[in-house]
């Protein structure tokens, strides 16, 4: 990393570990803001150290970079949107594949990454000094394995080529790293990811109230289960993933407690029902009550895609028209995904068909750059989910954002039970995964083929930044964006930031013109 972004997260991860910290992720608030060679003194101080490393999951970065956002962005059911070609180029370089080492997402998706790696190796160094019980020390330790291998999941895939730190390393240190191998790097994540699992101390489940958002036993199956489809690990994908989903589908899991809520809708409520939910495994929280305001937006702990989601220049026109904030039209859906989708059961949750709105006189909105009129409507901010807590609105929408859902742990063991040969057709537990996913939905049953799956994947998890991950660990990218630019074998993968090689050992990637 370069002297920029190394100062930066150093700082973040430890002289200021704790004042950046919020309750995104964890309903609970640490208070302070300490020197990290002072803390970690007691029991409290590392529970906050903690939290400091669960925040950055939820960290959205500068420029309202987020990795949900700049996914959908790169994925061919979107284009970037907003008001014009050049606003957030981040996104727009991204959905017309004319990103460079320089303009990009990339700068605050690696930046994120390494700040949670970098928290997670200072509490892991700190934790065992810290005098307080062992059975609470044993489970941060493994939910702190499980947040380092979770940032090595999200850098390794979008990066390829990066640095494997497992400890603190100083400033001198830092100019010499050179990076790892993506075989060494998967293999330290699925070695913290069974740590975690190997320890009787963190929990199968916790409760909703007081600590949500934690991790638990099944969420760290369910990582692991991911990583090894990935890896095309496709038996041992499938017995991970097997744990989580239950022993048959669609019926709670009696270990985990996980279960298809009855209405995919109520997925994309913000009220306390809703949050955390028995189809929950890893959920981002975010509340209404922080006060973001533009002079710190980093500082909000409001979902900031919900004001870049929403239709521009909305208004209504009817009694009975849909509550939706003015936002910024990013992120639209294509006309093609439109048509895709149309006569599925989850189009009206998906899909805020602007277009129709307004054509029927019930909603009037400013067409925004590419615009289609189709809106994701999964994360469009409403007047009922308006800030409660003061600061600007637009800063401090309270819908929580999933990392894991059950639907995608059924479709993802289903796949993985196709790829390890199994036959998919009436009987079997692929065929039982795949349909009761759409099952929820009344839709009928299909066989358990690949493409089936791959179809399904689409409809249920549109919108949700898994489009694009999907298209290229299947080799189907080029296919679905090479009209967009995308070209195979170089944009497979993010270019390493420009100034990260700067004054250090780090190479650009072979796919960008680099030697590593």
């Amino acid at each position: 990393m370069s002297k920029k972004y190394f100062t930066y997260i150093t700082v973040m991860a430890g002289m200021w570990l704790f004042g950046a910290c919020s309750d995104k992720f964890l309903e609970i608030e640490p208070k302070g803001s300490y020197l990290e060679s002072n803390y970690y003194r007691n029991q409290t101080e590392a529970f906050n150290g903690l939290v400091a490393v669960y925040d950055v999951v939820g960290w959205q970065g500068g420029g309202f970079v987020t990795k949900v956002g700049a996914l959908n962005a790169a994925a061919d059911d979107h284009y970037a949107g907003g008001g014009g070609s050049s606003d957030m180029m981040a996104l727009q370089v991204m959905s017309n594949w004319t990103l460079t080492p320089i303009t990009g997402p990339q700068e605050e998706l690696w930046k994120k990454g390494f700040a949670g790696v970098f928290r997670a190796n200072i509490m892991l160094t700190k934790l065992p000094g810290v005098p307080m019980e062992e059975h609470i020390k044993k489970r941060y330790e493994a939910e702190t394995k499980f947040l380092r291998a979770f940032f090595y999941f999200d850098l390794v895939r979008l990066f390829k080529n990066i640095p494997l730190f497992t400890k603190p390393v100083t400033t001198a240190e830092m100019y010499g790293v050179v990076q790892a191998t993506p075989e060494a790097v998967y293999d330290q994540i699925e070695a913290d990811l069974k740590a975690a699992i190997a320890e009787t101390n963190l929990p199968d489940q916790v409760p909703r109230q007081g600590e949500a958002g934690r991790v638990t036993k099944g969420a760290a199956h369910a990582l692991l289960g991911k990583v090894y489809l990935y890896r095309q690990k496709w038996t041992d994908a499938a017995r991970e993933l097997e744990l989580v989903n239950g022993t048959t589908p669609g019926q709670v899991n009696a270990v985990y407690g996980y279960k298809l809520i009855p209405r995919f809708a109520d997925l994309w409520k913000s009220d306390a029902v809703s949050k955390f939910s028995s189809e929950s495994i890893l959920e981002v929280a975010y509340n209404s009550t922080s006060g973001g305001v533009w002079s710190a937006v980093g500082s909000t702990e409001g979902n900031l895609l919900n004001i870049m989601t929403g239709p521009r220049g909305y208004s209504t026109l009817k009694d009975g028209a849909p509550d939706y904030v003015s936002g910024w039209s990013f992120l639209v859906f294509t006309p093609e995904f439109y048509r895709f989708m149309h006569d599925d059961p989850r189009f009206g949750a998906t899909v805020a068909d602007l277009d129709s709105l307004k054509r029927n006189g019930i909603a009037r909105y400013d067409a925004g750059y590419m615009n289609t009129g189709y809106f994701l409507n999964k994360f469009a901010g409403r007047v009922s989910n308006i800030s409660k807590g003061g600061g600007n609105l637009e800063l401090n929408f309270p819908q929580n954002m999933y990392e894991i859902r059950l639907a995608d742990t059924y479709l993802m063991e289903a796949e993985a039970r196709i790829k390890a040969g199994e036959s998919g057709g009436a009987g079997s537990r692929a065929y039982a995964l795949l349909n009761a996913v759409r099952a929820r939905v009344g839709l009928g049953p299909l066989p358990a083929t690949f493409d089936h799956i791959f179809n399904e994947r689409r409809l249920e998890l549109a919108g949700e930044g898994h489009r694009w991950f999907d298209l290229v660990r299947t080799g189907r990218a080029a296919a679905a964006l090479g009209s967009r630019g995308f070209i195979a074998g170089r944009h497979d993968i993010l270019p390493i930031p420009l100034l990260e090689m700067e004054n250090t050992k780090l190479e650009q990637s072979k796919e960008w013109g680099g030697t590593k």
